[in-house]
């Protein structure tokens, strides 16, 4: 399993790198937004459909091999080898708290005595 993997992450690999590659080498279309809003005459909004040439073909063709190859890959990957998976291995597990502390029922428990509120005391402006 582990060798279909390894093909699998490397053919991705070469599926990305010529996608860049192909992308990259599409010549645009010289068409910017203010064509979609009345600006390039009668042409649609994405500009004209012209015949698919072999870049574009390219094009179709490695983004569907790069969609397979990323499902293989979700497929084919180890089952432990993700970092959180080997996160809690060399750890001493956290032990659980003890008893918790006793409780005493609300009922029980007598009111907190309050102090009785002051007067303000006077200040001297005002004698």
């Amino acid at each position: 399993m582990t060798v279909a993997y390894y093909f699998v992450i490397a053919f991705h690999v070469m599926a990305c790198l010529f996608l860049i590659g192909v992308v990259l080498l599409q010549q645009g279309k010289n068409q910017d937004l203010a064509s979609a809003f009345g600006g390039g005459g009668t042409q649609t909004a994405f500009g004209p459909r012209g015949s698919a040439n072999v870049l574009s073909k390219a094009t179709t063709i490695l983004a569907g091999v790069f969609m397979v190859t990323c499902l293989a890959l979700s497929i084919l990957r180890p089952k432990s080898s993700s970092v959180l998976d080997k996160a809690g291995q060399g750890t001493a597990p956290i032990a659980a708290p003890s008893t918790p502390a006793a409780s005493v029922p609300a009922a029980s428990v007598p009111p907190a005595s309050v102090p009785p509120a002051t007067a303000p005391a006077a200040s001297p402006s005002a004698q």
